[in-house]
């Protein structure tokens, strides 16, 4: 393998324009970005980053929860030791209660994409909005002249596995102070389909914090359970949801999307899971990429 690196980095390719008579009338410009699907829990990030690092990317998060501030536990957003210095785009640049939709999402993702390809970095588009990938991808392949194409990665779990894997990571962001920074943020008036109050983990928590302080510690623990259950059922739904969306991304659009089955490494622990990640993730993504942005192979 090839394996492309930052040194030998060129993401633009010439793309002849043709005219009516099949005449060549100009060469243009056309970019390449990789697109990270995935269901919440399955690796996307860990993925994506490991990806930039290798091949000189930025990342551009798609998530549209994580778009806005606030909720660092409950959004699970990336730290900044486990961004390893790869800049993050879109990320925390929206106020929690503003409304954010998949046109603003177009517009400002589409300017990251060209100003990371104009220092000639390779753009990365992760997080587990459907929606808002696939307006972006269908924004411009409708384009007259599409400026980039993609190669789009999918990172798979069985759903039993998964499940585990999400309650895991639950009990992990209470751990965390998941209850104190939604306490924080909370707001007995506030719309919860706006903004970052949409996020599972902050309407579940809502009759919790109307009644904790009129609640002796045995029924306010109770309350709590439910609330948790509830987070975590909802957790459970969401994979459900995004697993399908991708499923029609390639049965109904027809996308070209490379599957990756990451439940073994899901399921192992310790060097196992790592092992497991190494050679049924990582390393044919790499091959992957290195193909697609060397022109190996239609992508």
């Amino acid at each position: 393998m090839s394996m492309f690196s930052c040194s030998q980095i060129q993401p633009m390719v010439q793309v002849p324009k043709i005219g009516l008579h099949g005449q060549v009338l100009e060469k243009t410009l056309k970019e390449k970005a990789v697109i990270v699907l995935g269901a919440t829990g399955t690796g996307k990030t860990k993925l994506s980053i490991d990806l930039a690092k290798k091949f000189c990317g930025e990342i551009i998060n798609s998530d549209k929860i994580q778009i806005h501030e606030g909720l660092d536990i409950v959004t699970n957003k990336v730290t900044k030791e486990e961004s390893c210095g790869i800049p993050h785009h879109l990320l925390s640049v929206i106020e929690p209660n503003v409304d954010f939709n998949v046109t603003d999402f177009c517009t400002l993702a589409t300017l990251s994409m060209q100003s990371i390809t104009e220092n000639e970095k390779v753009p990365i588009i992760v997080g587990g909005s459907n929606s808002f990938i696939e307006a972006l991808v269908d924004y411009h392949e409708n384009m007259s002249q599409p400026r980039y194409e993609f190669c789009c990665l999918w990172v798979d779990v069985a759903i039993p596995i998964l499940n585990s894997t999400l309650s895991d990571r639950v009990d992990q962001m209470l751990g965390k102070g998941l209850v104190d920074e939604v306490r924080a943020l909370f707001d007995p008036n506030v719309d919860y389909s706006k903004g970052v109050y949409r996020s599972i983990g902050v309407p579940e928590l809502d009759q919790y914090f109307r009644v904790e302080k009129l609640l002796d510690d045995q029924s306010r623990v109770k309350i709590l359970e439910e609330a948790v259950n509830e987070i975590k059922f909802n957790t459970h739904k969401l994979a459900i949801r995004q697993k399908e969306k991708i499923q029609q991304f390639k049965d109904v659009k027809k996308w070209k999307i490379h599957e990756l089955d990451a439940t073994e490494a899901h399921q192992g622990k310790g060097k196992e899971a790592i092992d497991a990640w190494q050679k049924l993730v990582m390393d044919p993504s790499l091959k992957i990429v290195d193909d697609f942005l060397n022109n190996n192979v239609d992508t």
